[in-house]
């Protein structure tokens, strides 16, 4: 809610946030030792970057993606975003459940 100084009237501004969160996906070498790669799947307010980033300097982070996590891998997920959060829930569970449906090792997607 927003009140002008003039007139002290209430006035809504945008009654839905603007999507700014993402779902972002992490290749993971050899995350349980038997040589196989993996993935981790989440989703952020921040950017991608910004939250791989995080992951790898310890700060928030999932311990498998700070060990393991190699890159980001865009191609899987970048046309997807922005989304609201409610949007990045459902998405982060279904990315998942889609690379485990294909045999990956998936971290995260919960």
């Amino acid at each position: 809610m927003f009140q002008t100084r003039q007139s002290r009237e209430t006035v809504k501004i945008n009654s839905r946030p603007a999507p700014h969160h993402s779902v972002y996906i992490v290749y993971l070498r050899n995350p349980r030792g038997d040589g196989k790669a993996g993935y981790y799947v989440g989703m952020t307010g921040l950017t991608p970057e910004q939250r791989f980033a995080n992951h790898k300097a310890g700060t928030k982070a999932a311990r498998v993606v700070k060990c393991f996590g190699v890159r980001l891998v865009p191609k899987l997920y970048a046309h997807l975003n922005p989304m609201t959060y409610l949007e990045a829930l459902a998405m982060e569970k279904q990315l998942a459940e889609e690379l485990r449906g294909r045999g990956f090792q998936v971290f995260g997607g919960t």
